[in-house]
Protein backbone atom coordinates (compact mmCIF):
# COMPACT_ATOMS: atom_id res chain seq x y z
CA UNK A 1 0.00 0.00 0.00
CA UNK A 2 2.89 2.49 0.89
CA UNK A 3 4.86 2.18 -2.76
CA UNK A 4 0.86 2.62 -4.19
CA UNK A 5 1.08 5.93 -2.09
CA UNK A 6 4.69 6.75 -3.29
CA UNK A 7 4.04 6.29 -6.80
CA UNK A 8 1.29 8.33 -6.82
CA UNK A 9 2.57 11.11 -4.90
CA UNK A 10 5.62 11.70 -7.07
CA UNK A 11 3.39 11.45 -10.23
CA UNK A 12 1.39 14.40 -8.25
CA UNK A 13 5.11 16.14 -8.05
CA UNK A 14 6.56 15.24 -11.18
CA UNK A 15 2.81 16.88 -13.11
CA UNK A 16 2.98 19.50 -11.18
CA UNK A 17 6.54 20.16 -11.70
CA UNK A 18 6.27 19.85 -15.45
CA UNK A 19 3.13 21.71 -15.95
CA UNK A 20 4.95 24.93 -13.88
CA UNK A 21 8.21 24.37 -16.25
CA UNK A 22 5.97 24.79 -19.30
CA UNK A 23 4.22 27.58 -18.59
CA UNK A 24 6.95 29.63 -16.96
CA UNK A 25 10.10 28.63 -19.26
CA UNK A 26 9.66 30.48 -22.28
CA UNK A 27 13.51 30.05 -22.90
CA UNK A 28 14.56 27.48 -25.12
CA UNK A 29 17.82 25.46 -25.04
CA UNK A 30 20.69 26.51 -26.07
CA UNK A 31 19.60 30.11 -25.41
CA UNK A 32 21.30 32.80 -24.23
CA UNK A 33 19.23 35.88 -23.55
CA UNK A 34 22.00 37.68 -21.82
CA UNK A 35 25.59 37.57 -21.79
CA UNK A 36 28.26 38.39 -18.45
CA UNK A 37 31.08 40.19 -20.48
CA UNK A 38 33.68 40.41 -17.91
CA UNK A 39 36.87 42.31 -17.31
CA UNK A 40 38.58 38.89 -17.34
CA UNK A 41 38.16 38.90 -21.04
CA UNK A 42 35.27 36.07 -21.11
CA UNK A 43 31.48 35.66 -22.26
CA UNK A 44 29.32 33.93 -19.70
CA UNK A 45 25.63 33.28 -21.67
CA UNK A 46 22.98 33.00 -19.38
CA UNK A 47 19.71 31.30 -20.05
CA UNK A 48 16.45 32.08 -18.71
CA UNK A 49 14.31 29.42 -17.34
CA UNK A 50 11.56 30.78 -15.37
CA UNK A 51 10.00 34.32 -15.27
CA UNK A 52 7.96 35.98 -12.82
CA UNK A 53 4.84 37.50 -13.79
CA UNK A 54 6.72 40.96 -12.83
CA UNK A 55 9.01 39.87 -15.62
CA UNK A 56 12.14 39.39 -13.43
CA UNK A 57 14.02 36.23 -14.40
CA UNK A 58 13.83 33.97 -11.51
CA UNK A 59 15.62 30.61 -12.27
CA UNK A 60 18.63 30.50 -15.11
CA UNK A 61 21.35 28.71 -16.65
CA UNK A 62 25.05 30.24 -16.33
CA UNK A 63 27.36 28.94 -19.21
CA UNK A 64 31.02 28.94 -17.57
CA UNK A 65 32.53 27.04 -20.42
CA UNK A 66 31.31 25.05 -23.77
CA UNK A 67 29.94 22.04 -21.73
CA UNK A 68 29.91 23.27 -18.14
CA UNK A 69 26.37 24.65 -17.30
CA UNK A 70 25.62 26.13 -13.76
CA UNK A 71 21.86 26.40 -12.78
CA UNK A 72 21.24 29.37 -10.99
CA UNK A 73 18.34 31.13 -9.07
CA UNK A 74 17.47 34.34 -7.61
CA UNK A 75 18.07 35.73 -4.42
CA UNK A 76 16.49 39.09 -4.01
CA UNK A 77 19.13 41.43 -2.45
CA UNK A 78 18.18 44.95 -0.25
CA UNK A 79 19.37 46.60 -3.40
CA UNK A 80 20.08 44.97 -6.57
CA UNK A 81 19.98 40.88 -7.32
CA UNK A 82 22.28 38.01 -6.70
CA UNK A 83 21.99 34.38 -8.91
CA UNK A 84 23.71 31.68 -6.92
CA UNK A 85 24.58 28.00 -7.81
CA UNK A 86 26.38 25.43 -7.09
CA UNK A 87 29.71 27.40 -6.27
CA UNK A 88 29.27 30.58 -8.33
CA UNK A 89 27.52 33.03 -8.17
CA UNK A 90 27.07 36.75 -9.22
CA UNK A 91 25.84 40.06 -7.21
CA UNK A 92 24.68 43.15 -9.68
CA UNK A 93 22.64 46.03 -9.70
CA UNK A 94 20.74 47.26 -13.56
CA UNK A 95 23.59 45.81 -16.10
CA UNK A 96 26.70 45.74 -13.67
CA UNK A 97 27.52 42.96 -12.10
CA UNK A 98 30.37 41.12 -10.10
CA UNK A 99 30.97 37.39 -10.28
CA UNK A 100 32.47 35.24 -8.21
CA UNK A 101 33.93 31.94 -9.45
CA UNK A 102 35.62 31.54 -6.32
CA UNK A 103 34.93 32.56 -2.68
CA UNK A 104 37.40 35.87 -2.50
CA UNK A 105 37.99 36.66 -6.28
CA UNK A 106 35.40 39.21 -8.04
CA UNK A 107 35.35 39.67 -11.55
CA UNK A 108 33.37 42.46 -12.84
CA UNK A 109 30.84 42.21 -15.15
CA UNK A 110 28.61 43.99 -17.63
CA UNK A 111 25.44 42.23 -18.50
CA UNK A 112 24.29 42.97 -22.02
CA UNK A 113 20.68 41.51 -23.46
CA UNK A 114 21.00 39.81 -26.44
CA UNK A 115 17.53 38.00 -26.83
CA UNK A 116 15.98 38.39 -30.42
CA UNK A 117 12.25 37.32 -28.97
CA UNK A 118 10.35 40.11 -28.02
CA UNK A 119 8.81 38.75 -25.29
CA UNK A 120 12.21 38.06 -23.46
CA UNK A 121 12.81 39.90 -20.53
CA UNK A 122 14.70 43.19 -20.84
CA UNK A 123 16.46 43.16 -17.88
CA UNK A 124 17.71 40.56 -15.25
CA UNK A 125 15.49 41.81 -12.09
CA UNK A 126 13.27 44.80 -12.02
CA UNK A 127 13.59 46.10 -8.83
CA UNK A 128 16.35 47.68 -6.94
Amino acid sequence: MSIHRLFIATSALFALGFSIACTTSPAQAGCADFVLSCDNGRDYPFCPRAISSDGDVVTGTLTLAPRSNVRMRLIPMGVGYRYAGHGVWFDGLQNEARLFLRKDAAIACTVNRRAVDPAAPAVLYTKG
